[in-house]
């Protein structure tokens, strides 16, 4: 235990002396740096803020799914999947089957719930 807190203090102690010791930046590299940043503003007043113009919401989200081709495409995707779901091919298995769930009519062996037959049955 005691060797971790030594180690431990004599790295505090090499972080300390390299906080101390800061290299300094080489004169020529500051002035690259700053002719470069010159330069960058130069170029940006000159040239001055390009506003777009703003359009619409609607013509923005048309923009971002990828024009009127593909809004053409999501339209004609919606529809077959509209008309699929309410009106399945046979070769297309019952997702109600699937689910597991159970229609309640096959459930009970009779044709109606008369309930004197029920308890009729029941009695006997």
């Amino acid at each position: 235990m005691a060797d971790t807190d030594k180690a431990n203090q004599e790295l505090e102690e090499l972080f300390a002396a390299a906080r101390r010791d800061r290299p300094a930046l080489p004169e020529h590299l500051s002035a690259a740096i700053l002719a470069d940043a010159g330069r960058v503003q130069q170029g940006r007043h000159a040239a001055g803020p390009a506003r777009a113009a703003r359009q619409p919401l609607w013509r923005q989200l048309i923009e971002a799914v990828g024009g009127w081709p593909a809004m053409g495409g999501l339209a004609a995707a919606s529809a077959a999947g509209l008309w699929i779901g309410l009106a399945p091919p046979s070769f297309v298995p019952d997702p109600v089957a699937l689910a597991g769930y159970e229609d309640s009519g096959n459930a009970v062996p009779y044709d109606s719930y008369d309930m004197a037959m029920v308890l009729s049955e029941d009695l006997q």
